[in-house]
């Protein structure tokens, strides 16, 4: 091999290291882009439901851990945003547990749209709460180690539990020197678990000198029997952000009335049982995804200033997309009572 022959050889040689590494070394960022605006009678389907001439949409962020080409990327452009892992998983959370943990809450966010649109269009719906379902648990912390993702605490020393508040009232009732019995069921098998206090790790930015067993981001187990049954389909979609949107289309299929009045309307926002519209991070890149899906109205929570973000976005992108601040279902519902037929 001749000396020009070996040079060329090294450049490239040196050429494929470097983009292996841009493109494999992963960094301690995620990257967060926008998503897509997904039409959601095609994942929900209530029994006997009613048709309508437009379209509710969820929209989505993509989230994937950041190598160096996508760091720099993010750093010249602005729907592109970079989040410290920490702020993403939870300390020593593998990636499973992660996604299953955003699974767990699409779930709860489902549940408490479907109460909020039955109750709101007068159907028969049962609502029993059942418990409190670990999400998280914090490494080194007493429950590390004897309680595990998925156990379902129904007890705090003999006292029944049925849903978070209740939970975390109990537990912040006792001090460091204390130990506490819980009651909970794994894989169908009840049993009970003893566990003492620990302050919180500096990460967790909890008052001084206060204690806890462990767990993180609890959430009531509740089971909902509706007439007319309904059937929810999301596949891998996690996370709460969608609940405000599965819940007005499901109230658009329980009613008669067609209430996207042949709109594209897409949204985002959480929702608890009371029909109260949460912040959700991500707003202007879900402003960016609803605006290339054709979206014509956005419902934006007001909390946590989501809504201001998503008009900023809006006139940056110069979307003719209407952008409506909401704080409740029934601030969705009354926009809605009120816009003309298309």
């Amino acid at each position: 091999m001749n000396r020009s022959t070996k040079k060329f050889t090294y450049v490239w040689a040196i050429i494929i290291v470097l983009v292996a590494a841009f493109t494999f070394i992963d960094l301690p960022y995620y990257v967060t882009t926008p998503g897509e605006a997904r039409v959601l009678d095609e994942v929900i389907n209530v029994d006997g439901g009613s048709q309508d001439g437009g379209e509710f949409m969820l929209t989505t962020v993509r989230v994937g851990e950041a190598n160096v080409i996508q760091y720099i990327w993010a750093q010249f452009n602005e729907y592109h945003e970079l989040i410290e892992e920490d702020l993403i998983k939870r300390e020593g959370e593998s990636d499973e547990e992660y996604h299953q943990r955003q699974l767990d809450v699409m779930a709860n966010s489902q549940t408490s749209a479907t109460i909020v649109a039955y109750q709101a269009a007068s159907k028969d719906i049962t609502i029993t709460k059942n418990g409190v379902l670990v999400t998280g648990i914090i490494e080194g912390m007493p429950a590390d180690g004897k309680l595990e993702l998925g156990d379902l605490i129904v007890e705090v020393d003999g006292e029944k539990v049925e849903e978070t508040e209740q939970l975390l009232e109990q537990l912040g009732s006792y001090e460091k020197s204390d130990t506490v019995n819980l009651t909970i069921k794994r894989e169908d098998k009840e049993m009970k678990v003893e566990l003492g206090f620990a302050e919180f790790p500096e990460a967790y930015n909890a008052e001084d000198g206060k204690v806890g067993v462990g767990i993180t981001g609890p959430v009531t187990a509740t089971t909902i029997e509706t007439d007319p049954s309904i059937k929810i389909n999301t596949d891998e979609i996690g996370g709460p952000s969608a609940g405000l949107m599965f819940s007005l289309e499901i109230y658009n299929q329980l009613t008669e009335e067609d209430w996207t009045k042949g709109y594209e309307i897409a949204g985002t926002g959480t929702i608890n049982d009371e029909g109260e519209v949460g912040p959700i991070g991500g707003i202007k890149q879900k402003i960016v995804a609803a605006d290339g899906s054709g979206a014509e109205i956005f419902f934006a929570p007001v909390a946590h200033s989501n809504y201001d973000d998503a008009l900023e976005a809006g006139k940056d992108i110069d979307t003719d997309m209407k952008i409506v601040p909401v704080e409740t279902f029934e601030d969705a519902r009354e926009y809605l009572k009120q816009l003309k037929e298309k």
